[in-house]
């Protein structure tokens, strides 16, 4: 099992669609779930046709029967991800396979199924000159999505993923979750095994750092004196965590999660561990408590704020936050910062002693902007980019954590980091590396899960003068708007996962009035 995942059950739902159903049961727009083969199908009328696909999303298996059908799409009620309705094909992360289609029959008032549908036909060819060479920089969620897309979309040339870690590309967001939690095995971490680059001709270069980028020259040096050579260049270093300064920062105890390899160590070391302390009350800190409780230990979360997570989700839901953590045993102690770690325990400002046989560190991220800036790219607290994810030099893109691109809803140049949006800017980069000149014009999104309660957002407020709430945040049921001036710029849902897709689709409908939106 994988974070948000959902079991599947032998039963099946609805009517057997290879009998059929009335005509009249399938109204324009409407979405009908039945079975076929043994396989849970979904019916959706537009107009005059009839089209079936599966009723499992490819990331997770949530249900699309609980998803939003938009346009010729489907989207998934956990993640978002879409799929086009006639062929199957994942559109948007974080889903990466295509779900299955079926061939639909109408007549004599009655649809029925008859059967799966073909697979679809390779795209054609944009590039096919195999002197093209195309460097991507950086294995996590852009890096790996800029490559399948540039497959996907037909780029014959030369491809080449440069990556620090000595892992494949892997699920990020599961590490701090069913993994950590010992709930999935690290065989569900990596998004494709080793094969599938091979088989797509992606040259893997895995544990090697970069160490520069030589604009003119058209080079990337490595740690080891291997140079890359590229016709273009995606630049997707991602971030690294920022690192405790406090006296005792360095002991072998203290942990920090950002790559496989740093889940891999916390594991190892809990056979030991009874007592943690996390510091920080950041999403990774408080999925790492969570996490650490689902496996016995005791966790203690410090940090200086005085509500978790209020910065970005507002005080109604940092309360609510607070309540499951304490719920299931966690001590919070909020509005102190460490002064030390020493072996078996760590001191707070105010002299108090917290016993600790180990210590996670959740207290943010930094951009890894090292080669960028040895390289004289435009920067500002991140990459510039424009709206095609364009470096201030025209053949170098920058995607992920690293990227500050044009919000097209204020204006402003925003950095984001979150998965999803990672995956989706490697996409659109990866379509403006082979001349597509596609805005990224996405709506941001992420999700959270605290043991049994997933909150998912949509949009992006660093700021607002007013919280709309609708629901109850105290019985984890609720919609919560942050609104700036009127207008509502995010959308936190709990249990509310069809609110979170309209509210999606609101946003892309209001960019695409104002014409900011592809």
């Amino acid at each position: 099992m994988t974070s948000d995942s959902v079991e599947s059950t032998p039963s099946f739902e609805g009517p057997d669609l290879a009998a059929g159903v009335a005509s009249g049961s399938l109204p324009d727009g409407g979405l009908l779930l039945g079975h076929f083969a043994g396989e849970q199908v979904l019916l959706v009328r537009q107009g005059t046709k009839v089209l079936a696909t599966g009723a499992a999303c490819s990331h997770y298996g949530a249900s699309l029967a609980k998803g939003l059908v938009v346009g010729e799409t489907i989207r998934c009620p956990l993640h978002h991800a879409s799929f086009c309705l006639r062929d199957g094909r994942a559109l948007t992360p974080p889903a990466l396979e295509a779900i299955p289609t079926f061939v639909v029959e109408e007549h004599a008032g009655r649809v029925v199924v008859r059967g799966k549908s073909p697979p679809s036909p390779p795209r054609l060819l944009t590039l096919q000159s195999s002197s093209v060479r195309f460097v991507i920089l950086g294995g996590g969620a852009a890096g790996h999505a800029a490559a399948e897309t540039l497959r996907a979309e037909g780029f014959e040339g030369e491809l080449t993923l440069l990556s620090a870690e000595l892992d494949l590309p892997s699920d990020r967001p599961n590490l701090s979750k069913d993994y950590l939690a010992g709930h999935a095995s690290e065989e569900w971490l990596p998004l494709r095994p080793r094969k599938f680059f091979e088989e797509h001709r992606i040259r893997l270069s895995l544990g090697k750092r970069a160490t520069s980028l030589d604009v003119a020259r058209r080079r990337i040096v490595m740690e080891d004196g291997t140079e890359h050579a590229f016709s273009k260049l995606l630049l997707a270093t991602g971030a690294a965590p920022v690192k405790l300064t406090v006296p005792g920062a360095d002991l072998p105890h203290v942990h920090y999660l950002r790559s496989t390899a740093d889940s891999r160590g916390i594991i190892a070391s809990l056979p030991h561990a009874k007592r943690a302390v996390v510091v920080g009350a950041s999403f990774i800190g408080l999925e790492v408590a969570a996490a650490l409780r689902a496996r016995g230990i005791e966790v203690h979360v410090v940090a200086p704020e005085s509500l978790p997570l209020a910065r970005v989700l507002g005080d109604e839901l940092g309360t609510m936050v607070r309540a499951v953590h304490e719920e299931r045993g966690v001590n919070f102690h909020l509005g102190h910062a460490l002064r030390s770690i020493q072996r078996t325990n760590v001191t707070l400002d105010d002299g108090q002693s917290l016993a600790a046989d180990l210590v996670v560190a959740g207290v943010g991220v930094r951009p890894e902007l090292g080669l960028a800036e040895q390289a004289g790219l435009a920067l500002d607290r991140g990459v510039l980019v424009n709206r095609y994810l364009q470096t201030s030099c025209p053949d170098i893109f920058a995607a992920g954590d690293i990227a500050r691109w044009p919000d097209p809803a204020s204006g402003d140049h925003i950095r984001i980091e979150h998965w999803v949006v990672a995956e989706r800017q490697g996409q659109v980069a990866a379509r403006n590396m082979l001349g597509r000149g596609e805005p990224c014009d996405l709506i941001p999104f992420f999700w959270s899960r605290h043991y049994d309660v997933s909150i998912r957002y949509v949009g992006h407020a660093e700021r607002w003068d007013e919280v709309v709430i609708d629901g109850d945040v105290q019985h984890r049921n609720c919609r919560v708007g942050f609104r700036q001036n009127g207008r509502e710029l995010a959308v936190a849902t709990v249990n509310r996962d069809l609110d979170s897709l309209h509210a999606e689709v609101a946003m892309e409908n209001e960019r695409l009035r104002l014409g900011v939106m592809s």
